[in-house]
C-alpha cells in the first residue's frame, strides 16, 4: 500500500484503532544537486531528488511489555522513536525492529528515511494521522532540503524551491514520475562515510556563497533541460542538464571533500562510465555514492560489464530503477523477530 493510498484510508476502523504490528518500507533517494548556493534573492538551497530502488529502510514494530529496538541502525532508530513518542506524549511499550537499513552516511538519505519510516510506524501504532511534513520537522530532517520528506511520501522525481526566511520544509515544486525504462548505475564505497553532521555544518559555514551566474544557470539547466527530459523521457537531455549540474555543484564542494567526488574510487568508476556512454554522471550529496543513467536494462548492464574492471574491493555497482510511489505503510504479515 502506497502512503496516499494508507492516508486516503485514514478513516479505516483499524487504523484509528491503531495497528498492532506495522510495517514501512521506504527507498533510498538520489540528491543531484543544490539549485541556488548564493542566496542574493532571499531562498537558499533547493534541490533536486530521486527515489531509487536497490536500497531501502524497512521498520516494524510490534505490541510489547516495554520499548526495545533491534536490528540494524538500532541505536539511531532507537533515539528517534523515544524522541518521537515523546513529543507526542506517546507509550513507549513497542518492540521496534529494522529489518534493513538504507547505508548511513553514504548520499542516499538514510538519516531522512530511517527517521520518517520510524515517525510513520509509530503513529500507525498509536491510530494517529500520518503527518510526513510534521515528523520531518519534529525530527529535524529538513534543514536544508525538502526532497528526502517528498520522496518519502510521493516517490519519483522532484524538485524544492529551498528555505526562505519563513520556510518550514522546502516546499516542493515539480514532481514528476520517472521514466520507467531508464536505470540508475549507482556506485558506492562502503569503506568511507560522506561528510554529515557537525562537519557538514562546518562545511557549509566555511564556503563561499556560490556565483550567482553559476546558480542562475543551475535553475536554468534544471527548468529547460532536466524537468522537460523527464516529463518528454529525453534521456540526452535530462543527462546533459544533471552533468553540467554537477559539474558546478561538485566545484564549489572539492575543497570540503578533496573533490568532486569523496571517494577516489568512485570517481573512477565514474569516469569510465561517462566514457562508455553513460548519462548524467555525478555524486548524490556529499557521497560517497555515486550515480549514472542508462536508457535501459541492456545499456545499463553494457556499463556496469564494462566498468567493473575499475571497481576496487568494496566499492560496490549496481543497476537500479526508479521508485515512482511513496513509502509503503500497512500491517506486517507476521512479526519480525
Amino acid at each position: 500500500m502506497s502512503l496516499s493510498q494508507f492516508a486516503a484510508q485514514a478513516v479505516d476502523r483499524e487504523v484509528r484503532a491503531g495497528l498492532k504490528n506495522v510495517r514501512v518500507t521506504a527507498a533510498a533517494r538520489l540528491h543531484l544537486g543544490f539549485l541556488d548556493l548564493n542566496g542574493g534573492l532571499g531562498r537558499r538551497f533547493g534541490s533536486i531528488g530521486l527515489a531509487v530502488d536497490g536500497f531501502a529502510t524497512e521498520v516494524s514494530i510490534r505490541e510489547s511489555r516495554s520499548f526495545g529496538a533491534f536490528g540494524e541502525q538500532r541505536r539511531r532508530a532507537a533515539a528517534l522513536a523515544l524522541r518521537f513518542a515523546a513529543s507526542l506524549g506517546l507509550d513507549t511499550a513497542m518492540e521496534l525492529t529494522v529489518a534493513r537499513a538504507i547505508p548511513a552516511h553514504a548520499g542516499l538519505g538514510s538519516g531522512t528515511q530511517l527517521a520518517l519510516s520510524v515517525a510513520s510506524a509509530i503513529r500507525s501504532f498509536a491510530g494517529l494521522p500520518i503527518d510526513v511534513r510534521a515528523d520531518a520537522r519534529l525530527l529535524d530532517r529538513a534543514e536544508r532540503s525538502g526532497a528526502g520528506a517528498a520522496l518519502f511520501e510521493q516517490g519519483g522525481f522532484v524538485v524544492d524551491a529551498g528555505r526562505g526566511p519563513n520556510t518550514e520544509l522546502p516546499p516542493v515544486v515539480a514532481r514528476l514520475d520517472f521514466p520507467t525504462d531508464w536505470r540508475i548505475v549507482v556506485i558506492l564505497d562502503r569503506r568511507i562515510e560522506g561528510v554529515h553532521g557537525e562537519a557538514e555544518r562546518d562545511a557549509f559555514a566555511s564556503l563561499p556563497p556560490l556565483a550567482a551566474g553559476l546558480a542562475a544557470d543551475i535553475c536554468r539547466l534544471t527548468l529547460m533541460q532536466i524537468l522537460p527530459g523527464v516529463a518528454e523521457q529525453d534521456i540526452d537531455s535530462f543527462g546533459a542538464g544533471v552533468e553540467r549540474v554537477q559539474e558546478i555543484v561538485g566545484d564549489h564542494f572539492a575543497p570540503a571533500q578533496g573533490g568532486r567526488f569523496a571517494s577516489p574510487a568512485v570517481r573512477r568508476v565514474a569516469e569510465r562510465l561517462k566514457a562508455c556512454g553513460a548519462r548524467g554522471v555525478g555524486q548524490s550529496s556529499w557521497g560517497p555514492t555515486g550515480f549514472a543513467f542508462a536508457a535501459d536494462d541492456n545499456e545499463a548492464e553494457f556499463l556496469i560489464r564494462e566498468a567493473r574492471a575499475d571497481c576496487e574491493g568494496g566499492v560496490e555497482i549496481k543497476a537500479c530503477k526508479a521508485r515512482n510511489r511513496g513509502a509503503e505503510i500497512g500491517a506486517a504479515a507476521q512479526p519480525i523477530l
